[in-house]
């Protein structure tokens, strides 16, 4: 059923990490994968791997908080395909810091990053799905922090939570023509962003990075494991598989019990 034979995706921040295995398993699964970066010549790698390994893949450059470029990389997306029929809006970052400490600018460029590339992003998957009005898939990777808090991370909460209003705003607007708009709220992921948050956080906390793995990011799990590329890549491909409105203007969280709904 996991099938996205002939689909046009966009996945942006799909050079490394979460969004490189998206955009792997997509291509695995008969997508026709373009590969948004905000760095180009990763994003050829990206794509280049996917071509060797049979699959159809386009490398665009894209800042998501640059109107411009998100406008200029789903067109050629569109030219080159004929169309979006799967959105992941994946790219972002993260700032680990006190409240007191934030500074405006850090503030204003995780919010950027992570709500305004996914209206960007999103305004333009959906002209093009609203003009054919065939259906489509709207995917936000949120995170556990879309339901959660934890301490150093206020612009990033913030932004997560965010996203849970967006999706569910566009699930009412888009259905009509037949778009989906959904969720992923992935645990902790042992990606680079993640590794590199671990000594911050033991800074700030004042205990080692062993205790940050173990007391911090995996206390609340089921079994003590971070969740995997493979976990968030596979809902991801349900997600946009999945035809019908039944499952729309949800958060589907995938974190080994972390958190549960």
């Amino acid at each position: 059923m996991n099938r996205l034979d002939g689909k046009a995706c966009v996945v942006t921040g799909a050079a490394s990490g979460i969004g490189k295995r998206i955009a792997e398993v997509y291509a695995a699964a008969g997508g026709k994968v373009a590969i948004a970066d905000l760095k180009l010549d990763a994003a050829e790698a990206t794509a280049q791997e996917i071509r060797d390994a049979g699959g159809d893949a386009l490398a665009v450059a894209m800042d998501v908080t640059d109107e411009a470029q998100v406008v200029d990389g789903i067109a050629k997306v569109v030219d080159r395909y004929g169309r979006v029929d799967v959105l992941v809006s994946n790219a972002g970052i993260q700032i680990v810091n006190k409240l007191t400490d934030f500074s405006l600018a850090d503030w204003k460029k995780m919010l950027a990053i992570h709500l305004d590339g996914a209206f960007l992003t999103t305004r333009e998957a959906l002209r093009d799905m609203e003009k054919r009005k065939t259906g489509g898939a709207i995917i936000y990777m949120g995170s556990v922090h879309s339901h959660l808090a934890s301490k150093l991370k206020a612009p990033y909460v913030t932004a997560k939570h965010g996203l849970l209003g967006l999706a569910r705003t566009v699930a009412k607007e888009a259905a009509e023509y037949g778009v989906r708009a959904n969720v992923i709220c992935p645990g902790f992921v042992r990606t680079p962003l993640v590794e590199k948050q671990i000594p911050e956080q033991a800074k700030e906390l004042g205990i080692s990075e062993e205790d940050v793995v173990k007391n911090v990011m995996l206390k609340d799990t089921v079994d003590g494991e971070f969740t995997t590329v493979d976990d968030v890549a596979n809902v991801a491909l349900t997600l946009a598989a999945f035809e019908s409105n039944a499952l729309t203007g949800q958060s589907i969280v995938v974190s080994h019990g972390w958190f549960m709904q």
